[in-house]
């Protein structure tokens, strides 16, 4: 029985697509079963080919990714990693459903070609174990509700928005002073934060967010989280102070930690090495938040695969820490909060749409 994971690779690039196709086709367990040079092209081919995953340019003459994605995923729920430049639009892309994504390299310099085509194996991988998460417009006034998706298929999400808080109670000026959250996310997590962040308040201890990504995107996830969302969001610069209402986002390709300086928390963002096979790492902030924060901690580990964060997650809780994992049914890859909840490393688990309220709990009982 072949278990290979069939790829239909969608890309207007001749020279492009053939490098990804030959490419993807050298890896073992991964069978390329054919390219589609278009949008329209792949709509066709889906039915015929049954792909287990799809990877997808953004932008494509005629119809583009974005609107193809929100065409074929409410009927196909098919994992979808995108191929994308530097560009806003893989944002809108993941919004609709994608389930990860991949910068485009510079085909002339063979460390870039090596890099990305790394990243496009375990995406790939990854993918083909993912949960597709589909967003769903409001319906008009008078539709009747759509059916429940079958189970383990399609977890439908609230359309993307203006940020609307759940209306909890001020927190007093000592709990915003005396906290700091941290959180983690990889696959499936720049969607799954952005539903956290947008319930919450914007008048919250501050927060640190390591969030798998390439350099570039960092700044720009940032930029997106900060108009949706009621705080202010920012990609973090070495020497940011932690202070209430601001969320502060490791920037991609350096590590970021929490350390003291003086009456004050602050981020120190560096150039590392990969840990836990990451740069920014999860377990890199979690740690430093478990050693050097001698106030209230708070530690959320999100959807991801992988283990990234979980040891660091149970060096917080045992140094005095509430931690959050994201249940399975909520996650797009079960894999991070997975290990966590298994190593002990986790209070309590909550849906991706519950997070906030959990922890707006928490704080409330803080003293």
């Amino acid at each position: 029985m072949n278990n290979n994971i069939k790829v239909l690779v969608v890309d207007d690039s001749s020279l492009f697509r053939q490098a990804l196709m030959q490419h993807l086709s050298s890896q073992p367990g991964i069978e390329v079963i054919g390219y589609a040079i278009n949008a329209y092209d792949a709509k066709q081919k889906i039915p015929q080919l049954k792909p287990d995953v799809l990877t997808l340019d953004v932008e494509m003459p005629g119809l583009n990714g974005i609107e193809f994605l929100k065409q074929l995923l409410p009927t196909t729920p098919l994992p979808v990693v995108l191929v994308s430049s530097l560009n806003l639009s893989v944002f809108d892309a993941l919004s609709a459903g994608a389930v990860d994504f991949v910068r485009k390299p510079d085909m002339s310099v063979h460390n870039s070609k090596q890099t990305f085509f790394e990243a496009l194996t375990t995406k790939v991988m990854t993918a083909a174990k993912a949960k597709v998460r589909i967003s769903q417009p409001a319906a008009a006034p008078g539709t009747p509700a759509p059916a429940a998706p079958a189970p383990g298929t399609v977890r439908p999400r609230a359309a993307q928005g203006t940020a609307r808080p759940m209306p909890f109670p001020a927190l007093s000026r000592n709990v915003l002073d005396s906290t700091i959250i941290g959180l983690g996310a990889s696959t499936g997590g720049t969607e799954a934060t952005l539903e956290v962040l947008k319930r919450l308040p914007g008048n919250i201890p501050g927060m640190v967010i390591t969030q798998h990504m390439p350099e570039g995107f960092t700044e720009m996830y940032a930029q997106r989280l900060n108009r949706i969302c009621n705080m202010e969001v920012r990609e973090a610069k070495n020497g940011d102070v932690i202070r209430p209402g601001l969320a502060l986002i490791a920037p991609g390709a350096k590590q970021m930690e929490v350390i003291r300086s003086g009456r004050n928390y602050i981020v120190q963002c560096r150039p590392g090495a990969k840990v836990s096979g990451h740069c920014p790492s999860v377990d890199v902030l979690f740690n430093s938040i478990a050693s050097n924060v001698a106030v209230n901690k708070v530690g959320i580990i999100m959807t991801g695969m992988g283990r990234d964060g979980a040891d660091g997650l149970l060096k917080m809780r045992q140094n005095g820490a509430f931690t959050i994992g994201q249940d399975k049914e909520s996650c797009v890859v079960y894999g991070m909060p997975m290990v966590a909840y298994n190593i002990g490393a986790v209070c309590t688990q909550a849906s991706c749409e519950n997070i906030a309220s959990v922890l707006m709990n928490h704080l409330k009982g803080v003293r």
